[in-house]
Formats: structure tokens, C-alpha cells, sequence
């Protein structure tokens, strides 16, 4: 466990809520927060989601590749409404929208003092060692489930 126990961000009403600041290195050069970096806000938001609902990534891992399991995002939707800047302090609010079998469904905003600025759909799926489709065992399936519940 971490001396910074909100590193990670906070689950608050059903949703994950992580705060990112921006960094020069996020920007292009007019101080605007580059498409791709939205992206990777994401993605921490997702990673830090599944952190706190105790889904760990290198738990996940297993000498067996038929016993590894890894999220491999399929689709993602994504809506840029807003510019974000340099030193902004955004946060990532990551929704469950439906996790079944060897599939979840996340909505991911971006914020900028309550502003939607971005928005996705992410559909994830859940695959072995061997890149195919595996079920989330029951018991992080109801981590996921439980830690997100309103």
C-alpha cells in the first residue's frame, strides 16, 4: 500500500475521479493540450479505476499465458468539446457502464472545473496470454461491480 492513499484518485458516487494537472509535455506548441494526450488521461483514469476496485495489472500476469488476463480496449469513441491548457488541473471521472463476461463498457469525462471538456465510450475486452476473449473471474467481476455501485 502507498503513503499517498489519493494517488490513485477517489471513487465517489458510482464513479472513479482522478486529478491530473497538465504538464508542458501534454501540449503542443500553443500551450493546448494535445488530442492524444486526452487519451492517455484516459487511460490512467481507467487504470487508476481498476486500481482502486483492487483489479491489479501485474496481478493479472501469470507465468501460464493461458492464465494471464489483460484489457485490451476494442472501441473508443471519443468527443473533443473544449481546449484544455497548459497547468490546468483536470479531473477523469471513469463510469461503469456494464462489465458481462469478457466485456466492459466504461463512459470516461474530462473535466475542467465541472466543464466537459471530453468525452468516451470506451468497450474493453477482457483476453488471456494468447490475445483471445477470457471471462473476468467472478470475484474481480464483483470488485468491479461493488466499488462502483451508487
Amino acid at each position: 500500500m502507498s503513503d499517498w492513499p489519493d494517488l490513485a484518485g477517489r471513487i465517489e458516487g458510482g464513479s472513479h475521479i482522478l486529478p491530473i494537472r497538465v504538464y508542458y509535455e501534454d501540449t503542443d506548441f500553443t500551450g493546448v493540450v494535445y488530442h492524444g494526450a486526452f487519451i492517455k488521461f484516459f487511460e490512467r483514469g481507467r487504470s487508476d479505476y481498476l486500481r482502486l476496485c483492487e483489479v491489479h495489472h501485474k496481478l493479472l500476469l501469470h507465468e501460464d499465458p493461458s492464465r494471464s488476463l489483460a484489457f485490451a480496449v476494442r472501441r473508443m469513441e471519443v468527443e473533443f468539446l473544449r481546449p484544455a491548457k497548459i497547468d490546468d488541473v483536470l479531473e477523469v471521472q471513469t463510469t461503469l457502464v456494464e462489465a458481462r463476461g469478457a466485456r466492459l463498457s466504461l463512459r470516461q469525462e474530462i473535466r475542467r472545473d465541472g466543464e466537459l471538456l471530453s468525452s468516451a465510450d470506451v468497450f474493453a475486452a477482457v483476453i488471456n496470454g494468447h490475445g483471445r476473449p477470457a471471462r473476468l473471474p467472478k470475484e474481480l467481476m464483483s470488485r468491479l461491480i461493488a466499488r462502483t455501485a451508487p
